[in-house]
């Protein structure tokens, strides 16, 4: 494909059967200032690149800052806390780096930020817990040019400021893109090999080799990063002229070298040779581990999981599904397919191809601004239409990231003042479900923190149980246990659905609530509106 128009490469004797999607009533003028706007380079509007790059960065570190509530376990569990035992040599891994399963390739990149943090002196907690996230933003703003310099390349500068308008307001971007997560990474790699990969034979940042290192990079992040680009990179390498045996070759060496790197840390981190990208084949794929945290029906990612990810969005997806290039609209009904064929679903593992739908977006909306569009109060209210879905799609990312489900990141200050003098005398139970809250990452002392376990029956064991399942079954039963046992806790987390279960045995100990905070306006199951920090009674005196 050329820059500025919309349509794909063809070979000549095909193009004149091409038809190209624009406006049935189109003026020479209005021809004429297309033509003029979609030669523009990608930053004409903008200036220099490096100021827009300055105001994307500025744009997604309030993104980051406003952004105050937790999404799911593994922003910590497979990237804080694992950074924090690499570092500090204290801390708690889960189920799956006991099993191999995970590559160190992210969390150590995040373990060099806290070893420099370390040697500096600074290793506060806020700065544990806020510096990788800032890292985040700038790869994020990052994301978001290369996202520009994509569509501008496919489709020209004016539908790519559509698309970058749409990047911006995306609710899920907003919410995801500055998290610790795996997918927030794959994401913005994703972008980034988007304006790489010799989607247009004539773009100018086109280069094979240069879109097979992001994408090893991505892959070496989360082996499923492959999947959305399974289709696009054979295209690509089909394209290629001369044949494609040269650039095939090279693509091969580069990922060699990847999974050489990935090797070498890993095996410095587990103590042996692990090739985690196997075992995480064999246990998510093969296995299929993740039915054990929730089964979905194969349709969800188109009904439900695709939807709720562009949330008011998705009509001008739809509207521009046709506009964007085939090889684009393959990668998505590749991915969606490919992981409809799992049972767990979660909406961040399609968050790659989000990016994808953005560029629909903006040829949405490049269409309703275009200056041969029909004029009339249609097209006003479609113009109006269109702002009020960018607008409230950022707003349900501002409601989000400040208000729902933060009370599990809220707790954490209070357990974290814990901290001090007499903290080897202090103990505290999280009875919540698996991994609501992060822990050491979040606290930075050696308090004895101690959470409900609930990794998967690796063993077949058809009476298998969990332990945070064993202890909703009989809550009261479970502590009495445990308490003759292990011995009291001088502090105990739960949520406030618990609270009536509880109550009585944990006052009969002397337990008193010293703190509670908001959580959700929605709470399901065992999550609760609010959760609670609960003291035993001159537990505070101890050690002074």
């Amino acid at each position: 494909m050329e820059p500025g128009n919309g349509e794909e490469s063809f070979p000549s004797g095909l193009r004149a059967r091409v038809s190209i999607h624009r406006p049935a009533a189109r003026t020479s003028r209005d021809k004429e200032h297309d033509e003029k706007d979609d030669q523009l380079s990608p930053t004409g509007i903008w200036g220099s690149c490096w100021r827009l790059y300055a105001a994307l960065s500025t744009f997604r570190v309030l993104n980051c800052l406003l952004v105050q509530s937790s999404f799911v376990p593994d922003e910590y569990w497979q990237s804080l806390e694992v950074a924090h035992t690499l570092t500090f040599g204290y801390g708690h891994l889960t189920w799956e780096w006991r099993e191999g399963i995970r590559g160190y390739a992210y969390p150590f990149a995040i373990a060099l930020q806290y070893k420099l943090l370390k040697a500096l002196g600074l290793d506060s907690t806020t700065l544990l817990i806020w510096l990788p996230r800032l890292s985040h933003a700038l790869l994020a703003a990052f994301a978001d040019l290369k996202l520009y310099h994509a569509a501008s390349d496919l489709s020209g500068a004016r539908v790519a400021r559509w698309v970058l308008l749409c990047q911006l307001c995306s609710w899920f971007t907003w919410y995801s893109c500055t998290r610790t997560l795996t997918n927030s990474v794959e994401a913005s790699l994703t972008c980034i090999a988007m304006a790489h990969l010799p989607w247009a034979s004539r773009s100018p940042r086109s280069s094979m080799a240069r879109s097979v290192c992001v994408l090893v990079l991505a892959v070496l992040v989360r082996p499923t990063a492959a999947v959305p680009w399974l289709l696009p990179m054979a295209v690509a390498l089909w394209r290629q002229r001369p044949p494609p045996w040269a650039p095939l070759g090279h693509s091969l060496a580069i990922g060699l070298a990847g999974l050489t790197a990935s090797l070498l840390i890993d095996r410095m981190c587990y103590g042996e040779w692990v090739c985690v990208q196997l075992r995480f084949f064999l246990v998510n794929a093969a296995r299929d581990i993740g039915s054990f945290y929730g089964s979905h029906p194969w349709h969800w990612y188109l009904t439900q999981g695709l939807p709720a990810v562009l949330g008011p969005l998705l009509p001008l997806a739809l509207a521009g599904w046709r506009h964007a290039p085939l090889t684009m609209r393959g990668a998505v009904l590749v991915t969606l397919l490919t992981y409809s064929l799992l049972s767990h679903k979660e909406f961040r593992f399609i968050y790659p191809v989000l990016p994808f739908c953005l560029i629909m977006c903006g040829h949405s909306l490049r269409r309703l601004w275009s200056p041969g569009a029909t004029r009339g109060l249609l097209l006003a209210a479609r113009r109006g239409l269109a702002l009020v879905l960018l607008l409230s799609s950022l707003m349900g990312g501002l409601y989000l990231g400040l208000v729902h489900q933060r009370g599990t990141l809220d707790v954490m200050g209070d357990v974290r003042a814990l901290c001090g003098p007499s903290e080897a005398q202090r103990s505290v139970w999280f009875l919540t479900p698996c991994h609501s809250t992060p822990l050491y990452s979040h606290v930075h002392c050696r308090l004895d923190l101690r959470i409900l376990e609930c990794p998967p029956d690796l063993d077949g064991n058809p009476d298998y149980r969990e332990e945070a399942e064993e202890f909703y079954r009989e809550p009261v039963q479970w502590l009495r246990a445990e308490f003759s046992v292990r011995g009291e806790p001088s502090h105990v987390v739960l949520f406030n659905t618990l609270e009536p279960v509880v109550e009585k045995f944990l006052a009969e100990r002397g337990f008193v609530r010293t703190a509670s905070h908001f959580h959700t306006h929605f709470p399901e199951g065992r999550l609760g509106s609010h959760i609670g920090l609960f003291e035993r009674q001159n537990v505070s005196q101890i050690g002074s």
